[in-house]
C-alpha cells in the first residue's frame, strides 16, 4: 500500500498548495476541470503514460490502482477518449478519487453523474486504440509537471498541482501555515483594512 497523503482544510485548494511548493509543480493551465463544481480533490498519483491514441495503459492502471489514488495519464496531449463512462465506473470500483488527462475524454456528462472527478485537455468523441501497453507507475511528465507515484495532487476548478513526494511534508505545513494567514487578512479586511497596507504595496506606488 502506497502511503497516506495529508488532508487538507476545505477551502484551501490547488492555488495555495502550488504557492507553498515554491510555485512548481502546476499542470498546463489547458488541463481544465470537465465538469466545475466538484470543489478541491486530493490524492496519491498514479502515474501512467500512453501510447499515442492509445488507452490499454488506463486500463492497466485501473486494475493495479488504491484507494485514494488519482490516475495521472501522460496521453500526450491527443485528443481520444482516454477515458469513458466504462472506465469511470471501473475507477470508481478501485476507489480512485479523481483522473487528470493530458489529452481527451468522452461521455463527460455522464462520468459527471457518477461522480467522477475528472481533468483534461480537452473533450473528444474519437474513440482509443487498445493495443500498446504503455507504463504504469514510472515517472511521467504530465501537462508539463513532473509525477511520480506517490506525488501529492491536488485539483480544483483552478487547474492541477503535482508536489514531489519528498516535499509533500513541506508544502502541506506550508500550504496550512498560508491558508491561515490569509484567513487572518480577510478578518482584518473584513473590518475596513486596505490590501495596500497589508500587502506592504504603497511602496511600490511611490516607486
Amino acid at each position: 500500500m502506497t502511503p497516506e497523503l495529508p488532508a487538507l482544510p476545505p477551502d484551501l485548494g490547488a492555488a495555495t498548495v502550488y504557492e507553498a511548493n515554491g510555485r512548481r509543480g502546476a499542470l498546463a493551465p489547458q488541463v481544465r476541470p470537465t465538469t466545475q463544481g466538484f470543489g478541491i480533490v486530493a490524492g496519491r498519483a498514479l502515474p501512467l503514460r500512453c501510447a499515442p491514441g492509445d488507452n490499454l495503459a488506463v486500463h492497466r492502471a485501473v486494475a493495479v490502482a488504491e484507494p485514494g489514488d488519482v490516475l495521472m495519464v501522460d496521453g500526450g496531449g491527443i485528443l481520444v477518449g482516454h477515458l469513458g463512462d466504462v472506465l469511470a465506473v471501473a475507477a470508481l470500483a478501485r476507489g480512485v478519487v479523481a483522473i487528470v488527462v493530458d489529452g481527451g475524454v468522452r461521455d463527460v456528462a455522464e462520468v459527471a453523474e457518477l461522480g467522477l472527478p475528472v481533468w483534461s485537455t480537452g473533450v473528444a468523441m474519437r474513440g482509443a486504440e487498445k493495443r500498446s501497453p504503455g507504463t504504469v507507475g514510472e515517472p511521467i511528465v504530465c501537462a508539463g509537471a513532473r509525477v511520480e507515484r506517490g506525488s501529492w495532487i491536488v485539483a480544483d476548478d483552478d487547474g492541477v498541482v503535482a508536489v514531489d513526494p519528498a516535499d509533500v511534508a513541506a508544502a502541506h505545513a506550508g500550504a496550512l501555515r498560508r491558508w491561515q494567514a490569509e484567513e487572518q487578512m480577510k478578518t482584518r479586511l473584513r473590518a475596513g483594512e486596505l490590501t495596500l497596507d497589508l500587502l506592504n504595496l504603497r511602496g511600490a506606488i511611490a516607486s
